[in-house]
């Protein structure tokens, strides 16, 4: 834990996305309103345009907030967010539960925001070419690195974020049954290194695997939209398509929720392993 005494500065708009700030937006409202209540003067002429990249196009601006994904939830969250007038973005772990598209869209825009970022976050892919340095916590003090991710990981002499914790946490394993003659260091080593990718390996596809199959039914449910938004659509045959609406949404949300599972599981192994 870090205790310290902030200081505004002199005309700074902070704006802050915390991981549940899509769990703010009124459910009753459009996905246009809600953006469309904040912007002001030339922002306004913006909206249209920010909405667009972040995947809502067309009949997608009209749509109810009650309607949207989780995923789609939080890429209205950000676009407010970036709609509003700050010259400072404070943004913690931005990009836990959007899929890799909303991920890249966000990064884009991040890195053509003119003002300032602070992010908290451990995705250094997600980072890089966004942050110029890089603030370390860590024993009770504060080190500024110059530079990008990357360049942080090298001096440091790491791989990932996650390995900061775990040798601040961990403490250095011990040998066992070293003098045991049973098999030799370099031959344990190598079984373990192959054990440990084959496991790498499933949690990966099984994160991709859950990624194509929310790609593959957010396509379904944007056809759906588009057929319910046309004319003529009223009718009994329209009902297939609301109660198919609903089924996907419902795999939608389930598929994000295993998503969000497996995801949280490579994390963990990889902090416990590398």
């Amino acid at each position: 834990d870090h205790d310290g005494l902030l200081k505004i500065g002199h005309n700074v708009k902070t704006g802050y996305f915390a991981q549940n700030l899509e769990e703010l937006l009124n459910e009753e409202k459009t996905v246009l309103e809600t953006v469309d209540d904040i912007a002001a003067g030339e922002i306004r002429t913006k909206v249209r345009n920010m909405l667009g990249a972040f995947l809502f196009r067309g009949d997608d601006a009209d749509k109810k907030v009650k309607v949207l994904s989780g995923g789609e939830r939080s890429r209205l969250a950000l676009v407010r967010l970036l709609l509003e007038p700050h010259n400072l973005l404070v943004l913690d772990e931005p990009t836990n539960h959007l899929d890799m598209r909303s991920r890249d869209i966000l990064k884009q825009a991040l890195m053509n925001y003119d003002g300032t970022l602070i992010v908290v976050s451990h995705d250094r892919d997600f980072l890089d070419g966004i942050v110029s340095r890089v603030y370390e916590f860590r024993n009770h003090s504060i080190r500024e690195h110059i530079g990008g991710i990357y360049d942080f990981l090298r001096r440091r002499k790491i791989e990932n974020l996650r390995e900061i914790e775990r040798k601040d946490i961990t403490p250095p394993e011990k040998k066992e049954d070293d003098d045991s003659g049973n098999i030799s260091s370099g031959r344990q080593k190598y079984l373990e290194r192959k054990d440990y990718e084959r496991s790498l390996r499933r949690l990966k596809n099984k994160l991709e695997k859950s990624e194509r199959k929310i790609e593959n039914i957010e396509k379904e449910i944007s056809l759906i939209d588009t057929l319910m938004n046309s004319p003529g659509h009223l009718t009994e045959a329209s009902r297939e398509f609301y109660e198919k609406y609903r089924e996907l949404k419902e795999k939608h949300a389930e598929e994000m929720d295993r998503w969000t599972q497996y995801t949280h599981e490579l994390e963990v192994f990889l902090n416990e392993d590398e």
